[in-house]
């Protein structure tokens, strides 16, 4: 079994990262939480990793403002958040970086950092239901819509389009007549909770190859 380093990547509540956390604590997931980083630093996520005595930090374009005019003309996907993240992930030995409910897209030189070791969950199962916009809410109002039966989550490799990279790992979850988007969301959110430490240890067993 290979151990893994994990970096989270959060914007919102982090309650998948928790997930992961207390598998980790139990001994179900050979893993270490090497660090959390959040874009918003009043999230979730960033009050957890305190109580958990994991280090954390707050990076994004407030923080770490792109200095070039040419970045900004050239609508870079902010560079000095991207070499920030890179380099508080690398100094803390992360090997694989996990999204969880982060909110910016990833660009490639941070996928390449990790050698495409980056996953992400969705709640849908792509690659419907997937792409800009297609978050939160938005993505269980889209599914109900469309008079859906089922749904659920689905665990991916990130590359830099939103909800396109190579599916690990999927779950299904019905969909009801009388769903609202915020109880939908909720049956999902569980079923993530269980799924995104089932394929981590798969990967670190080696069931799945990054």
């Amino acid at each position: 079994m290979q151990k893994l380093n994990l970096g989270f990547l959060c914007s919102h509540g982090g309650s998948n990262m928790q997930a992961i956390i207390e598998n980790v604590k139990k001994g179900n997931l050979l893993a270490e939480i090497c660090a959390v980083i959040s874009n918003n630093h009043q999230s979730g996520a960033i009050e957890k990793a305190q109580k958990e005595n994991i280090p954390y930090y707050v990076v994004n374009e407030k923080t770490h403002p792109n200095e070039s005019v040419s970045d900004i003309k050239n609508n870079a996907t902010n560079n000095k958040v991207n070499q920030e993240i890179i380099r508080i992930f690398k100094l803390h030995n992360v090997d694989t970086v996990i999204l969880a409910g982060y909110m910016k897209l990833i660009s490639q030189s941070l996928i390449d950092a990790f050698n495409g070791r980056v996953l992400n969950i969705h709640p849908a199962l792509l690659p419907r239901f997937g792409g800009k916009g297609m978050y939160g809410l938005n993505v269980h109002k889209a599914v109900i819509d469309a008079k859906e039966t089922k749904s659920g989550a689905t665990i991916h490799i990130v590359n830099p389009i939103y909800d396109d990279g190579k599916i690990l790992a999927q779950v299904e979850v019905p969909v009801f007549t009388d769903d609202t988007p915020e109880i939908l969301a909720e049956r999902i959110l569980k079923e993530e909770h269980k799924l995104y430490s089932a394929t981590l240890i798969k990967i670190s067993n080696g069931e799945i190859i990054l």
